[in-house]
C-alpha cells in the first residue's frame, strides 16, 4: 500500500499482513481520495476501524488536522505507532484508542468531538455501517460539510435523514464505497 498524495507521497504502508485486516486496494483508495479532496486540508477525522492506518495517513498527507483512530487489534494499534515514527509525523495530530467501536463512539460522544471525515470499513461480515451513522448522526457527532465514507462489500441501505445525502457511489467488483454529506 502506498501513500498516493500529498506530503508524504510514494512512502508504503507494510501493513496489509496484518492477522484480521483487509487493506484497501490503492485504487479504491485513489478514487475515494480524488472525490474528497477538498474535504480533508484542516479536517477532524475520525477512522473507527484503522487497521493498518491507511486511510488516516493518506488524510495525514492531505493536511488534516486531528487524526482520531481507533482499532480493536493492538497489533493494529502498534503497527500505526510505528508507522507515524517512521514516517516522522507530527505525534500530536494522531489519537490513538484500542477499543471496541461501540466503546469508542461513546468515548468521542462523551468528550464531545465532532468529525469532518469519517471512514467506516469494518469487517464486512459484522454489517453495522448504518448502525454507526446513525449514531454519530443522533448524537451531533457531524460537522457541517462532513463526509462519511463506507466501503462494504454486498448490499447497503441507510434509513433516510434530513441532512445527510448521498454525494457518491462506486462499485469496484465486490466491494462497494458510498460517500454521504452531512449538512447542517
Amino acid at each position: 500500500m502506498k501513500i498516493i498524495s500529498g506530503i508524504l507521497k510514494g512512502r508504503n504502508i507494510d501493513g496489509y499482513n496484518i492477522e484480521g485486516t483487509r487493506p484497501t486496494m490503492d485504487r479504491v483508495k485513489e478514487s475515494i481520495f480524488s472525490t474528497i479532496q477538498f474535504y480533508v486540508k484542516n479536517s477532524i477525522v475520525l477512522d473507527l476501524f484503522s487497521g493498518s492506518g491507511n486511510y488516516s495517513f493518506e488524510s495525514y498527507s492531505n493536511g488534516a488536522k486531528t487524526l482520531y483512530l481507533n482499532d480493536k487489534n493492538m497489533k493494529c494499534i502498534n503497527f500505526i505507532k510505528d508507522t507515524i515514527n517512521k514516517f516522522n509525523c507530527d505525534k500530536k495530530a494522531f489519537n490513538l484508542t484500542n477499543m471496541d467501536y461501540n466503546d469508542c463512539l461513546n468515548y468521542y460522544k462523551n468528550k464531545n468531538i465532532k468529525f469532518n471525515l469519517i471512514f467506516l470499513d469494518p469487517p464486512y461480515k459484522m454489517n453495522i455501517c448504518s448502525q454507526i451513522i446513525d449514531y454519530l448522526y443522533n448524537n451531533d457527532m457531524l460537522l457541517d460539510n462532513a463526509l462519511i465514507i463506507v466501503e462494504i462489500s454486498g448490499v447497503f441501505s441507510l434509513t433516510k435523514y434530513e441532512r445527510l445525502s448521498l454525494y457518491k457511489e462506486k462499485s469496484y467488483g465486490d466491494k462497494s464505497v458510498f460517500i454521504y454529506k452531512y449538512r447542517v
